[in-house]
C-alpha cells in the first residue's frame, strides 16, 4: 500500500512538471507549444524504442544462452557449488529476467531520450551546399549525419556488450561453460552462440573504422584541426586496412558456428590486434617521426591553407581582408576636418560604472534597481540625429524589508517601471551626472513635443518580464503596486498562465513548493501567474537549439518596452575547423557584472547570428525572427519545429520597423570572431605555421588580469583604400588586439552595427605594421596615471574624502591614427558612493590632453589653430564657447597640488613618515581647492604634456 502510494505521488510530481511546462509554452503563443510537445513525443519515441530494443536484444540472448543449456553437465566441485545457485534461481527466473531487463531497458532509454537534439537534426538535415576538402563530402553529413552514425554504432556497441556478458554468464549458470572438470570447457551450443555474438562485435569493430575516417575531419594530430599529413597518408589508409581485416575477422567467427575449435577465430582476431597496433599506432608514428617532423611546414602547408579556409568560414569572417594601417602621430588641420563628425559623438558615460549613478538619481525608491552594467543603444536627439545612449529599466527587486510576507511578495510587488535613457557623450553641468532623456515615475522626458507628449512615447513602462524580476507572481485580479506613492494597478495583459483551474493551481504548487498559491482566496480564475522572466532565460526555452547571447537589452518600440536578445546556431561538427571554447572566449570583464550571462563550456566550429528574439516587458510575448535565412542549421532546426521562426522580412515591419532600427551587431558573436581572428587573420600557411604574427585580445587596463570586452561606439572608419575621405560616421562594435606576449598595439577589428547602412555586419580589421611601435590599451593607461599633469590631481593620497575612478579606455580611429579617450569620475570614499564625471583623458601619437571636458583636452594634444569640434555640455547654447584660457587662481592650485605631491613623494622616499601626513594632508587640501576652482570656471587649464616613448 506504502509502495502503490509513494508511486501515485511520484507520478503527480512528474505530472506537474510536465503539465505546467506544456502551458509555459502554451502561453508563448505562435506555435511554440510544438517546441514542447515534439520535444515530447521525441524523447518518448527514443525512450520507448531504445529501451524496449535494448531489453529485447538482452533477453532475447540470455533465452538463448538457457535454452542451449547442456542436459548433462559432468560432475565437479564447480558444478555443485553452481547447483545450489541453480536451484535458487530456477524458480524466480521470470522474476529475475523480467527485473533486470527492466533495468537495462529503463538505463538505455533514458540515454536514448537524451540524444532527441541528433535526432531532430538527422531527420531534419539540410544540405549547406559546400563540400569538404578531404572526402568531397557535403558538409552537412558531418554536421547531422555523421553524429547520428556514431550514436547508433555506440548504441549498438553496447547492446551486444551486454549480450555478450549476459550470454557468458547464463552458459556459465547452466554449465554451458565451465572452468573446471574434464573435456571441452565450452558446449558446441554455446561456442557457436558466442562466436556469433563476437562476430557481430568484430564486425561492428570494422564498421567503427570506417567511421573513423570520416571522424580524421577533426583530427588534432597536427599542426591544425583537420587531416594533416601523416592522416591523410597513413591514419586513412591504415583505418581502410583494418577495416578490412576486422570484417574478415567477423566472418571467421561466423564461420566457426559450423566448425569445432577457436583456432581461426582466435588467429584472426589476434591478426586484428597486432594490425591495430601497427597499422593503427606504429606506422603514423613512424610518419609523423621521420617524414613530417624534418620538413613539417612543407608537408602540413596543404593542410594548413585547408583548415585556414574552413575555419574562417565556420566562424563569417572568409571575406575579411585585413587592411595595413599606418598610424601618424600627429594630425593636421585638414586630417581633423575630415574626421570632425565623430568627435561631437565621443561616448563619455561608461555603461560599466554609471549603474550606481542611475540608481542614485533614478532609483527614487529603494526596492527598483538597474541592471549592472547598463546597456548602449542610439535614439534621435531634438534634431533628430541618432547618437549613443545609455538605457535601462527600472527593475523591481522585492518589496522593502518592512512589508515582506507572501501576498506583498507575489501579489503586490510585482513588476518594475520605466525606461531610463541617458546621452552618452554629454554631462549635466552642474552635478557631471547624466543628461537624462527618458525618466522618473510616473514616465517622463525631456524631449517633448508641442503637445507636451514625449517624442520618445511609452504608453506601456510597467516591466512584469525583466533581469531581474521575481521568480514568481500573481496577477489580474487584484491591484499591484505600480509606482509609490500609492499608485495602482491591474494587469490586463496576456502573459503568464490562467490560474482556472484547481488542476493548475495544484500544478503549481507542487511546483514551487508553496501551498499558499492553492490556499490563497485572492487567486481566481482571472489571475495570472508569471515565471521564467528573464528575456534570454525565455528565449532559451522557446527555443533550445540555439545559443543566446549572454546580455539582453531594453528597446522602446511602438510605445512599449521590448527586449531584443541575440541567438546564435552552433556546431562543433564542420570538418577542418578549428574547435574553440565559448565561454573562454566570451568572457570580460562584463561578464563578471551580474546583468551579463555566462555562457556554457562548449566547444564550438561553428557559429551564426541567425535570430533576433524580441520578448515583451509586459506581457513576456517571445518572437523570433530569422536574421540570417540561409544558415542551413536554422534551416535544420525550422523543419524541425515549424511556425516558431518568423521571416526576416516580417522584422522589417512589426512595429514600424521600429524595432529594427535598434538592431546590433551582437556581442557574443563578435567575441568569438575576434577570438578566432586573433590567428587566423593570418591567412598564409607559413606565417600560420610560424605563429610570430598571432595576436591576442588585451587585458582590461582598468581591471586586472581579465579580457578587455568590445565597446559600443559612434565612429568614422578609414577609407578602404587609404587614400579617400574617411567613411561617414556609423555606430559600430569595436575592439584592439596586441602582440603576442606583448603590450603594443597590432590591429583594430570593427563590425558595423548601423542597421540604417547597408554596410551593417560587415567587420572591418586594421592592421598595424609590426615595425611601428603604438602604444596598446594596458600602456596607455599607464602612462595616464603616470602623466605629470594628471598625476598629482588623480592620485588621491589614503584617506581621502573622494575617490577615482578610471571609466572604459575606448580606442578610435581618428586623422590617419589612433586616439584613445578615458573618461575619469570621482566619488564618495564612503556612504553614497556613485561616480560623477570629472576629467577626460585624450590621447593622439604621442601627446596626451588632460581637462575636464572632452574639447578642452583635445585642444591640447592638436597643432594651434586647428578647430575643435564642440562637444555638447548639456549647457544652454549661448553662442560662445567655453573659454580656453587659465586664471591666475587655479595656475596657482595647479602649482600647490603639483608642490604637495613633490613634498609627499620626497618624504617617502627619505622615510619621514610624520612629513609624508602632512604633506597628504596638504595635497588633499589643494586637490580639493583645485577642483572647487575648476567647477567654478567650467573648465581646465592646459599645460604641457609628457611624451614618453612608446615601447612594452
Amino acid at each position: 500500500m506504502l509502495i502503490t502510494l509513494a508511486v501515485l505521488i511520484a507520478l503527480f510530481f512528474v505530472f506537474a512538471g510536465v503539465w505546467t511546462d506544456l502551458l509555459w509554452y502554451r502561453s508563448l503563443g505562435d506555435g511554440f507549444s510544438k517546441v514542447f510537445t515534439t520535444q515530447l513525443k521525441t524523447k518518448l519515441l527514443l525512450f520507448f524504442s531504445g529501451g524496449l530494443l535494448m531489453a529485447l536484444a538482452v533477453g532475447a540472448n540470455m533465452v538463448i544462452a538457457y535454452r542451449l543449456r547442456p542436459a548433462y553437465r559432468p560432475v565437479s566441485v564447480e558444478q555443485q557449488g553452481l547447483e545450489r545457485y541453480r536451484a535458487g534461481v530456477d524458480p524466480h527466473r521470470r522474476t529475475v529476467l523480467f527485473t533486470l531487463l527492466g533495468a537495462i531497458g529503463l538505463f538505455s532509454g533514458l540515454s536514448a531520450a537524451g540524444q532527441v537534439g541528433t535526432w531532430l537534426a538527422f531527420m531534419n538535415r539540410t544540405p549547406f551546399g559546400e563540400k569538404d576538402a578531404q572526402f568531397g563530402m557535403d558538409v552537412s553529413f558531418f554536421v547531422f549525419v555523421y553524429p547520428f552514425l556514431r550514436l547508433i554504432l555506440g548504441f549498438v556497441f553496447v547492446m551486444v556488450v551486454l549480450s555478450i556478458l549476459t550470454a557468458v554468464a547464463v552458459h556459465y549458470l547452466y554449465g554451458g561453460l565451465r572452468l573446471q572438470g574434464p573435456g571441452d570447457k565450452a558446449s558446441s551450443s554455446a561456442r557457436a552462440h558466442l562466436s556469433v555474438l563476437v562476430g557481430l562485435f568484430v564486425l561492428l569493430k570494422a564498421i567503427a573504422y570506417w567511421f573513423d575516417r570520416w571522424g580524421l575531419a577533426y583530427s588534432e594530430r597536427g599542426r591544425v584541426t583537420g587531416p594533416g599529413y601523416t592522416d591523410v597518408n597513413a591514419v586513412l589508409p591504415a583505418k581502410t586496412i583494418l577495416a578490412a581485416i576486422a570484417l574478415i575477422c567477423a566472418v571467421l567467427f561466423f564461420v566457426n558456428i559450423w566448425r569445432r575449435g577457436m583456432m581461426l577465430p582466435g588467429v584472426g582476431f589476434g591478426l586484428l590486434v597486432l594490425s591495430a597496433v601497427l597499422l593503427g599506432g606504429l606506422y603514423p608514428l613512424l610518419i609523423q617521426q621521420f617524414q613530417v617532423k624534418p620538413n613539417e611546414l612543407a608537408k602540413e602547408t596543404p593542410y594548413i591553407e585547408r583548415n585556414i579556409k574552413a575555419t574562417r568560414n565556420a566562424f563569417g569572417v572568409s571575406g575579411l581582408d585585413g587592411q595595413n594601417y599606418t598610424p601618424t602621430k600627429q594630425p593636421g588641420s585638414k586630417e581633423v576636418e575630415e574626421y570632425s563628425k565623430t568627435l561631437p559623438n565621443v561616448r563619455l558615460l561608461d555603461p560599466a560604472l554609471l549603474s550606481p549613478t542611475f540608481r542614485q538619481q533614478q532609483q527614487l525608491q529603494g526596492f527598483y534597481d538597474f541592471a549592472n552594467p547598463l546597456d548602449i543603444d542610439r535614439y534621435p536627439d531634438k534634431d533628430g540625429n541618432k547618437q549613443d545612449t545609455l538605457v535601462a529599466v527600472r527593475e523591481l527587486t522585492g518589496p522593502p524589508s518592512t512589508a515582506s510576507g507572501w501576498v506583498n511578495e507575489h501579489l503586490t510587488y510585482t513588476h518594475g517601471y520605466g525606461f531610463v535613457s541617458a546621452k552618452g557623450n554629454e554631462v549635466d553641468p552642474e552635478s557631471k551626472g547624466p543628461v537624462y532623456q527618458s525618466y522618473g515615475m510616473p514616465q517622463d522626458c525631456s524631449d517633448k513635443l508641442e503637445d507636451g507628449s514625449c517624442r520618445l512615447k511609452i504608453d506601456k513602462p510597467q516591466v512584469y518580464f525583466g533581469e531581474q524580476s521575481p521568480r514568481y507572481s500573481i496577477v489580474g485580479n487584484q491591484k499591484e503596486l505600480d509606482y509609490p506613492p500609492a499608485q495602482e494597478t491591474v494587469y490586463t495583459g496576456i502573459g503568464g498562465v490562467k490560474m482556472d483551474s484547481f488542476v493548475n493551481r495544484m500544478a503549481y504548487a507542487l511546483k514551487f513548493q508553496d501551498r499558499n498559491i492553492l490556499l490563497s482566496g485572492q487567486i481566481n480564475e482571472k489571475s495570472r501567474i508569471l515565471y521564467d522572466r528573464s528575456p534570454r532565460e525565455r528565449v532559451q526555452k522557446a527555443a533550445p537549439w540555439l545559443t543566446v547571447d549572454s546580455n539582453a537589452y531594453p528597446v522602446v518600440a511602438g510605445g512599449r518596452v521590448v527586449w531584443v536578445v541575440d541567438a546564435y546556431t552552433t556546431s562543433s561538427g564542420y570538418p577542418y575547423s578549428e574547435r574553440v571554447n565559448l565561454q573562454d572566449l566570451t568572457r570580460d570583464s562584463n561578464t563578471e557584472r551580474p546583468s551579463v550571462g555566462t555562457q556554457r563550456r562548449d566547444d564550438i566550429n561553428y557559429i551564426r547570428n541567425s535570430v533576433k528574439a524580441t520578448v515583451d516587458a509586459y506581457d513576456g510575448t517571445v518572437t523570433l525572427y530569422a536574421w540570417d535565412e540561409k544558415d542551413p542549421v536554422l534551416k535544420t532546426w525550422s523543419k524541425a519545429f515549424p511556425g516558431t521562426v518568423k521571416s526576416k522580412a516580417e522584422l522589417k515591419t512589426v512595429m514600424e520597423g521600429a524595432i529594427q532600427s535598434h538592431i546590433r551587431y551582437p556581442e557574443d558573436m563578435f567575441k568569438v570572431q575576434r577570438g578566432v581572428l586573433s590567428k587566423y587573420h593570418v591567412t598564409d600557411a607559413a606565417g600560420f605555421y610560424s605563429g610570430q604574427d598571432y595576436w591576442e585580445v588585451p587585458v582590461d587596463p582598468t581591471e586586472k588580469d581579465i579580457t578587455e570586452p568590445p565597446y559600443y561606439l559612434t565612429i568614422q572608419m578609414p577609407s578602404k583604400d587609404g587614400k579617400s575621405r574617411p567613411e561617414a560616421p556609423n555606430f559600430a562594435l569595436t575592439s584592439t588586439y596586441v602582440a603576442r606576449n606583448g603590450n603594443n598595439l597590432t590591429g583594430y577589428l570593427s563590425a558595423n552595427s548601423n542597421p540604417e547602412s547597408p554596410d551593417f555586419g560587415q567587420l572591418r580589421l586594421l592592421q598595424v605594421p609590426r615595425e611601428v611601435p603604438i602604444w596598446g590599451p594596458t600602456q596607455m593607461q599607464n602612462a595616464f596615471k603616470g602623466n605629470e599633469q594628471a598625476a598629482p590631481i588623480l592620485n588621491r593620497p589614503q584617506g581621502s574624502t573622494t575617490q577615482v575612478v578610471y571609466g572604459n579606455l575606448l580606442t578610435l580611429p581618428f586623422a590617419d591614427g589612433f586616439m584613445y579617450v578615458q573618461p575619469v569620475y570621482q566619488q564618495a570614499a564612503s556612504g553614497a558612493q556613485y561616480p560623477v564625471l570629472g576629467w577626460v583623458l585624450v590621447s593622439f601619437g604621442d601627446q596626451i590632453g588632460f581637462a575636464t571636458t572632452f574639447e578642452d583636452a583635445l585642444k591640447q594634444i592638436l597643432k594651434p589653430g586647428t578647430d575643435v569640434p564642440e562637444q555638447d555640455s548639456g549647457s544652454p547654447d549661448t553662442g560662445q564657447k567655453p573659454p580656453t584660457t587659465t586664471s591666475p587662481s587655479i595656475q596657482q592650485a595647479v602649482n600647490d597640488v603639483k608642490q604637495a605631491f613633490t613634498e609627499a613623494q620626497n618624504a617617502l622616499k627619505s622615510g619621514d613618515l610624520k612629513k609624508y601626513a602632512d604633506a597628504q594632508d596638504k595635497l588633499e587640501a589643494a586637490i580639493n581647492k583645485l577642483v572647487e576652482l575648476q567647477n567654478q570656471a567650467g573648465q581646465q587649464p592646459q599645460q604641457p604634456t609628457s611624451t614618453p616613448t612608446p615601447g612594452d
